[in-house]
């Protein structure tokens, strides 16, 4: 039996953690920049998604957005930020954490602190997903691996045919 510690599997070692970092630009953003691993991937879960994240200082998460069908939470390990929700800012640390239920207020992150804002970050990781970017109206569809992005603004109700007069 060997010393050396697992790497992928139930037990992710910190240097497996380290190892699977990767930088990530949300392309609608151009303050965002995310340090991160998908631990809840590497270590093959497939229903639940949790990363470790980090932003640097002076630097924002994603963009202001809302999940109508996913849930998501974060939980603040280190540094400062400020949390945006709905129309209220609030000043985020360490121990304090943030809850997303789908379809409630939009969101984001932005580290106002000196040193990195680091956290966990996770949710739900279901097949079809509709996200709202309501500062940029736009609104992304994901089904399995095929996003497609659509204007908000160009969006209309469902509205059945209106019944043949003679």
């Amino acid at each position: 039996m060997s010393d050396e510690p697992k790497q992928g599997g139930p037990v992710l070692s910190a240097e497996a953690i380290r190892a699977a970092a990767r930088t990530f630009s949300h392309p609608w953003n151009e303050r965002s920049r995310v340090i991160g691993t998908h631990l809840s991937a590497l270590a093959g879960l497939r229903r639940t998604g949790v990363s470790l994240v980090r932003v640097p200082a002076g630097r924002e998460s994603f963009c202001y957005h809302v999940h109508h069908r996913e849930e998501e939470w974060v939980y603040i390990l280190a540094g400062y930020g400020t949390a945006e929700i709905g129309d209220d800012e609030h000043p985020v640390g360490p121990g304090d954490f943030l809850a997303f239920p789908a379809g409630g207020d939009a969101h984001h992150l932005r580290n106002t602190g000196s040193e990195d804002l680091v956290y966990l970050m996770g949710g739900e990781n279901l097949e079809h997903e509709i996200a709202d970017f309501p500062r940029l109206g736009k609104r992304i569809v994901r089904m399995g691996e095929s996003v497609e992005v659509f204007d908000l603004d160009s969006s209309r109700p469902f509205e059945p045919p209106a019944p043949e007069t003679r």
